[in-house]
């Protein structure tokens, strides 16, 4: 009985060993062991111009621990932070370039980080600005908009003469338009589906928080027809009054709202 026991004993450590051996045989090899930082970043970029943005991101994220301290780590940063952008990461491109802006607040690239800040947020912006969808206008978040627009306008601010601000002077008209915009489409689902309380509330929004913006026009309508339906007559002249002095020509006084078929955009 003692014999038969003894004689597991090697099956097992056998089984075990290879097992081991089996699991050492699989382990990812590093293969950027030998390499230079310089040949890191060249191969990261080769990787970029391929568009295989995931292994981009883990050749940067190599290159910042081997340069740690130098200004070619800062650059992997940022250059990862555009690879993630790129790659559908935003969050993670964000929670990137914000690192970067805390650890490096005197760095020369600060301008491009608060850049990239923006235009991460304003083409995620975008996605939710797309009214081709059926969802309810009056669940969808401004978030993005309005942080791209605060990382533009701190640009602009701190760095006027940079050579990112005169584009990030024109998204951030983009985005004032865009929002203004969305709180007139709010304001007029709200109307045609006979809410019309919330649907002047939105449209006063506009109003009261945007100028020189195009939306304006219809949100000044929005508000015409919701005094009217509301039997507030006094308010509903007073509206149109200043309409009909805003906007002499106005097709929405003579023909009512617009025409869904066309995106909202295609107003700009």
């Amino acid at each position: 009985m003692l014999r038969a026991k003894l004689s597991v004993v090697p099956a097992l450590y056998m089984a075990v060993l290879a097992v081991l051996l089996s699991a050492c045989s699989t382990a990812t090899v590093d293969q950027t062991a030998g390499w230079s930082p310089n040949k890191i970043y060249a191969e990261a970029k080769d990787e970029m111009n391929s568009n295989a943005w995931d292994k981009a991101i883990t050749l940067f994220e190599k290159l910042e621990g081997r340069a740690a301290g130098t200004p070619l780590a800062q650059q992997a940063q940022l250059e990862k932070a555009y690879a993630q952008y790129r790659g559908g990461e935003q969050a993670q491109a964000i929670a990137t370039l914000d690192r970067f802006i805390k650890l490096h607040p005197s760095s020369p690239a600060i301008d491009y980080a608060l850049y990239l800040k923006g235009v991460v947020n304003f083409n995620d912006n975008l996605g939710f600005f797309s009214f081709l969808t059926r969802q309810d206008l009056a669940e969808r978040d401004q978030k993005a908009s309005k942080e791209s627009f605060e990382a533009f306008k701190e640009l602009a601010t701190r760095f006027p003469d940079s050579r990112y601000t005169p584009d990030a002077r024109q998204r951030m008209t983009y985005i004032v338009n865009s929002l203004a915009q969305y709180e007139v489409h709010v304001a007029r689902y709200y109307y045609t589906r006979g809410a019309y309380v919330a649907a002047l509330n939105r449209a006063q929004i506009a109003v009261a928080d945007y100028r020189d913006v195009p939306a304006l026009e219809e949100a000044l309508y929005v508000m015409i027809q919701s005094y009217d339906k509301l039997g507030m007559t006094d308010m509903r002249d007073d509206a149109r009054r200043v309409m009909e002095k805003s906007y002499p020509k106005s097709e929405f006084l003579s023909r009512g709202f617009k025409s869904n078929s066309d995106p909202w955009w295609k107003f700009w």
